[in-house]
């Protein structure tokens, strides 16, 4: 964790409590800080998951943050006083702030003064601030990524360290989520000595807490790893991104995580939700693309959808590609332009040579020597 966060902050090892993942350390924190019926406050748009992992067997309610694209889905203060008092109304009890850096699925990290306002507004409150950060490593250009627990170290931050909690796992840092592996940081002696008592229930084993501090223990693979694999993000966002902007299509500018934040607003028949998913099961059904409506992480605005760019090897991104281009020009005259909140700087652009440049860059002396090999069945594609 230290060496993640540039090695800023020292963090004590007795206040880790080990989890089956971050699935299990998220619901670990809901049950020593929350009642059923007490509420969260979640910033949109968030993970679905957290509809599982927080509310499922622990009976709390979460509660949305309103963020717009007006402001690139930036957590105001304004918004969490929002949130806060609709809450109050429906006579709830506020019992924490849950938020995601950096940010699935927006693919951004929050900057050091929103963070700031969170910690002073949960301060204000007296309410708890859950940071998950499991995506901490996977920043790979600036503006780099700032912890929370950098934050409640700054001499000109008022915090009781009583309400900060850290969730973290190895899952997307080190790319192994199938070893279940999970962490709850609290700065809270009761929720740490609580979090170890119900850490029984999802226990990660011993063998795979040996081969992962082998693993840890060694730095020089460590330091590699972590800068190889911010190297990769940042060529696969990079050209990713690129090849939609040739066919119009505009995403939220994003530095970290797996995820491309994707504008298809104008390709909706009219701005609601209904027409999202009308346009989600045609991507689905008919272009055979993989992608996430953004009304299921709770968006306020139709027409985004979420792609994660990071799970698939060079061959089938090639595809993929191909298929939304086919799409682009075959709804080309269908497109209608939308208002929104600000004025759209896009403009349609049909490159006849994107295919010949695709082609170049999937060469072999391009392509990952990483990459899954295109005949596994779980990211084979075929035209």
């Amino acid at each position: 964790m230290g060496k993640v966060r540039g090695d800023r902050v020292k963090f004590d090892p007795d206040r880790i409590v080990m989890s089956g993942g971050a699935t299990g350390a998220h619901e670990m924190v809901a049950f020593c800080l929350a009642d059923p019926g007490d509420a969260f406050l979640v910033p949109t748009p968030y993970y679905p998951g957290f509809d599982r992992d927080l509310k499922w067997r622990t009976g709390v309610e979460l509660v949305p943050v309103n963020c717009e694209s007006c402001n690139n889905f930036k957590i105001t203060r304004n918004a969490l006083e929002a949130a806060y008092v609709k809450v109050q109304e429906a006579n709830l009890r506020v019992k924490g702030l849950l938020i995601t850096n950096p940010s699935n699925p927006l693919g951004t990290v929050l900057d050091r003064d929103t963070l700031k306002s969170m910690v002073r507004f949960i301060n204000d409150k007296n309410i708890h601030l859950i940071g998950d950060e499991i995506y901490a490593a996977t920043v790979f250009m600036e503006p780099e990524f700032v912890s929370i627990s950098e934050i409640i170290e700054e001499e000109d931050v008022e915090c009781n360290r009583d309400l900060i909690h850290i969730v973290y796992s190895l899952s997307k840092d080190m790319g192994f989520p199938g070893f279940r592996v999970g962490i709850v940081y609290s700065y809270n002696d009761s929720v740490v000595s609580c979090a170890r008592k119900m850490s029984s229930f999802g226990l990660v084993s011993s063998q795979t807490q040996h081969l992962i501090a082998s693993m840890l223990s060694d730095d020089e693979f460590v330091d590699n790893f972590i800068t190889e694999s911010k190297k990769l993000l940042f060529n696969r966002h990079k050209y990713f991104t690129w090849s939609l902007s040739q066919v119009g299509i505009g995403c939220l500018k994003g530095n970290a995580g797996l995820f491309i934040w994707m504008n298809l607003r104008k390709l909706l028949k009219e701005e609601t939700f209904a027409a999202e998913m009308e346009l989600w099961r045609v991507i689905t059904n008919e272009v055979k693309l993989n992608v996430s409506p953004g009304s299921s992480f709770h968006c306020q605005e139709p027409g985004w959808f979420r792609v994660c760019f990071a799970n698939m090897d060079d061959y089938t991104m090639k595809v993929a590609l191909l298929r939304i281009r086919t799409f682009m020009l075959k709804n080309n005259e269908a497109m209608v332009p939308l208002k929104l909140c600000r004025p759209s700087s896009l403009k349609l652009s049909l490159s006849r040579s994107l295919s010949r440049r695709m082609d170049d860059f999937m060469s072999p002396g391009i392509m990952s020597p990483h990459s899954p090999l295109p005949q596994s069945p779980l990211v084979r594609a075929r035209t």
